[in-house]
């Protein structure tokens, strides 16, 4: 037989949540959603007035470009215009980020901007270790305190670094971080971009190779002045030349002096059997002239004894004289009659004299010959000993020239790369670097954070931590409060319920 189970199952009912059900928690726990509403409000205005009025951000833009270049100003093109195009990369700018970071400026930023007060805190006056211990402590403390509050971050899209520092004091000690930070990052950059000393190490040497220059070329002007030589090389050539040149005379000298040797024997053997003088004229004339003479003496000695007749007798001895005087003179017209004369004429032979000039005027070339070959000789060893001694002094010279030409290059090259350094620290002065303080920090003139605005926060955060509060204790309460809560904890059917006493 059968036995049926005539019970059905109890349905409860799900009570609907309502806004008083939501809210009735809060109010059973209002003692510990006010004093958690009041705690967190009241430590929200404290933050708001005493380190939020107090927190100055001084901020600092830093633009990273492409590379300087230090050879801008100079009077011939150089290698570095090409790399003008160089594209600046990410790991460029976290290079410059991390040189922002650098610990060393950031000890000097720390000590520029006395972040670092000894004894200032309640604890420090209770240290009894040495004041430099003291200060190197505090100064690390500092260090590394801002080294956490410092921001630097790159965008990946551009070349711009943010540079960001807060914290509670004054605004003058904020922008004095960033101010003297950004200083000393340009200045570092510089001396990480060019060594440093550089200009002093091309001015020594300038100087060096200048004086060196100046010793070479006294000494090339002394030795012009000592071997009475300005050119030795040139000399030389024409040394060599004029040598050719007196080779040549000599060898034509000998040549024309046996020339003359040969011909002066050829003409004393044609003068050997040529005669010295020929007849050229031969006549046969007779006596005329005497004749004529004796007869005009004849006349005149008739004459003469005409008049002596006059005077005297013939037998006078005048008389007798001028006729001994006729007669003899007749007797010479007679033999003068009789008588005939042969005149013949010589002159020198026209090829004897010719042979005998010549041999005069080729005696007398072979003496000049002979003489100009002796000259020449004489000058060859000369020319010759000249131009050994003007390849020493070339020599000599050519040494002194290299030295001096070695020490100009030097010279000019150091001097180059002195006027370069001396560029590059101009730009230097004027801060012309691959990276520049885009917008440079200032003194901040409002807290980064308004108080008004940490209240309203502070407000909102209160009351959800009152609330949270409120329904955290809620849940710690072992009291049930309904009939439904003993339903749902226990499982057991709730038979009758008694309302509390309202107070």
């Amino acid at each position: 037989m059968e036995k049926t189970n005539n019970k059905r199952p109890v349905v409860y009912d799900i009570p609907r949540l309502t806004l008083r059900d939501m809210l009735a928690p809060l109010f059973r726990h209002r003692w510990a959603v006010a004093l958690t509403f009041s705690s967190v409000f009241l430590v929200s205005i404290l933050v708001a007035w005493t380190w939020a009025n107090h927190y100055y951000v001084a901020t600092m833009q830093v633009v990273v470009g492409r590379e300087r270049i230090d050879l801008a100003v100079t009077p011939q093109p150089t290698a570095a215009v090409q790399e003008t195009n160089k594209l600046v990369t990410t790991d460029d700018v976290d290079s410059e980020v991390s040189l922002l970071q650098g610990r060393d400026m950031l000890r000097e930023v720390a000590q520029t901007c006395k972040l670092a007060e000894v004894g200032s805190s309640f604890w420090g006056k209770f240290d009894s270790r040495d004041p430099d211990a003291k200060k190197a402590a505090a100064l690390e403390g500092a260090t590394n305190a801002l080294a956490a509050s410092l921001k630097a971050d790159s965008h990946k899209t551009s070349r711009v670094i943010d540079v960001r520092y807060g914290r509670s004091g004054t605004p003058e000690s904020t922008a004095c971080v960033l101010q003297t930070l950004g200083k000393l990052y340009l200045e570092k950059h510089l001396r990480l971009q060019r060594p440093a000393g550089a200009l002093d190490f091309f001015s020594q040497e300038t100087d060096k190779y200048q004086r060196a220059l100046a010793e070479s070329e006294s000494q090339l002007v002394r030795f012009s002045k000592t071997e009475r030589v300005a050119a030795p090389e040139l000399l030389r050539t024409d040394l060599a030349q004029e040598l050719i040149a007196a080779q040549s005379n000599l060898h034509q000298a000998r040549q024309a002096i046996a020339a003359d040797r040969q011909r002066i024997e050829n003409i004393k053997t044609q003068m050997a059997v040529t005669p010295a003088r020929s007849f050229t004229i031969e006549a046969s004339n007779s006596a005329n002239i005497l004749l004529d003479q004796l007869k005009s003496t004849l006349l005149t000695a008739q004459l003469k004894r005409t008049q002596l007749l006059l005077k005297y007798e013939p037998s006078y001895p005048l008389v007798k004289e001028v006729d001994a005087e006729i007669a003899e003179t007749k007797e010479a017209i007679a033999t003068a009659e009789q008588a005939r004369y042969i005149n013949t004429s010589t002159d020198r032979d026209q090829t004897f004299e010719y042979l005998r000039q010549d041999q005069a005027k080729t005696e007398a070339d072979l003496a000049s010959e002979e003489a100009k070959a002796n000259a020449l000789q004489t000058s060859l060893h000369e020319i010759q000993s000249q131009l050994v001694d003007l390849d020493a002094k070339a020599v000599q010279q050519g040494s002194l020239l290299r030295e001096a030409k070695a020490n100009e290059g030097n010279y000019l090259l150091y001097l180059t790369k002195r006027e370069q350094e001396r560029t590059s620290d101009a730009l230097d002065d004027k801060r012309i670097a691959n990276v520049s303080i885009a917008v440079p920090a200032e003194v901040p003139l409002l807290p980064a954070h308004s108080p008004f605005s940490v209240m309203f926060a502070g407000f909102w955060i209160a009351l959800l931590a009152a609330m949270g509060a409120g329904y955290l204790a809620e849940l710690a309460d072992p009291l049930f409060r309904s009939p439904s809560e003993v339903e749902e904890m226990l499982n057991i059917p709730v038979l009758a319920s008694v309302p509390g006493r309202v107070a």
